[in-house]
């Protein structure tokens, strides 16, 4: 049986009107709406050649770059799936998404994978970035060259990039800090490890922990000085074993970023599992299984598969209709999770896209 409009617009909980006006480009439609609306008319074997049909319009090809950093981390690698999801739908469309997956933050070497991507012909250009002058300036540059560029999982505030897709850091931040204040007693001393200082996302989360924890005078925590471990669970594991021997009062461990492992793995060793209350950042296997084994007491889900997703199909819409985002930092949910609810699989499919 023929898919109709009708059920492509209940997948996607618009109108048929809507998904008419998408398909055939009639008027204005939220990119979001759009490029959900593509996607699933292409599962579903849709009128193909509507789906292309504005990029026939364009007569050229559609190239898209993707850069992706830290690519050897968990959490990066489910970025990676999505971008790779994303890029797979949107070759029906006569999209090729060109993916380079760089080891650790490494500035030269990304802004030499900028360059060979543009060198490529690529027309847009989503990256995890650095956060350093010299990216702002090449963001800049591209943009007078009328390559756009999106941001996701990082950002480059004040750059000329046409949106940042990825989670409130900050805010997550602030959240992590009001979770440790319920687990442990007033008055107890506090621990902040985060991991590269260059890194916009694992500053945010460590102010917006250290600022909440100032002010919840209820709690009367005691910070400790953070420390970097450079996404490195030999790095974390040195670190926590220092601080736990130098502290045998610490109470809470809170990680900003990486390291997760080699924390839980010095707390054990030294016979502190469930009496240190680890607040962590993100959902992945090896999360999942600290989580399952009582190591961590939560962490917050940053929906990275959502990220990785979503920035070629901000580009594309860009390319297609030169529309922005209506909002440049377009961020992705929240989720606190514990032993209970550490699903892996559901954060990891297309349909936990916000459908707004």
């Amino acid at each position: 049986m023929a898919v109709t409009a009708q059920q492509i617009a209940e997948l996607a909980g618009v109108s048929r009107g809507t998904v008419d006006r998408a398909l055939h480009n009639r008027g204005r439609v939220n990119p979001e709406v759009a490029a959900r609306i593509f996607r699933i008319a292409t599962e579903l074997g849709y009128k193909p050649n509507l789906i292309g049909q504005a990029l026939v319009r364009t007569k050229r090809d559609f190239k898209i770059g993707a850069i992706l950093q830290s690519a050897e981390t968990p959490t990066m690698k489910i970025v990676l799936e999505g971008l790779k999801q994303a890029a797979n739908e949107l070759r029906a469309s006569g999209v090729e998404v060109v993916i380079r997956e760089l080891r650790g933050l490494d500035e030269e070497l990304l802004l030499e994978s900028i360059e060979e991507l543009v060198l490529q012909g690529v027309q847009g250009l989503a990256i995890s970035p650095n956060n350093t002058p010299e990216l702002r300036q090449c963001i800049d540059q591209l943009d007078q060259q009328n390559i756009p560029v999106v941001t996701f999982n990082s950002d480059v505030p004040g750059s000329k990039r046409i949106g940042f897709i990825g989670v409130n850091n900050y805010r997550g931040g602030q959240i992590a800090a009001g979770l440790m204040c319920q687990m442990i007693p007033a008055g107890s001393k506090v621990f902040p490890l985060t991991g590269h200082l260059s890194n916009t996302a694992h500053n945010n989360r460590l102010n917006g922990f250290c600022e909440a924890i100032q002010q919840e005078t209820a709690c009367n925590i005691t910070l400790l000085p953070f420390q970097p471990c450079f996404d490195r669970d030999d790095y974390a594991y040195e670190i926590t074993q220092h601080m736990l021997r130098a502290n045998p009062d610490l109470a809470g461990i809170y990680v900003a970023a990486n390291g997760q492992q080699g924390v839980c793995q010095a707390i054990e060793e030294e016979g502190r599992k469930r009496q240190v209350k680890v607040v962590a950042f993100d959902l992945n296997a090896i999360t999942r299984d600290l989580l399952q084994n009582d190591c961590l007491s939560c962490v917050l889900d940053q929906k990275a598969f959502e990220q990785g997703y979503r920035a070629p199909y901000v580009l594309y819409d860009y390319l297609t209709y030169k529309r922005r985002p209506q909002n440049a930092l377009i961020y992705t949910d929240i989720a606190i999770r514990n032993k209970y609810n550490s699903d892996l699989e559901s954060s990891m499919r297309p349909e936990s896209v916000p459908k707004r």
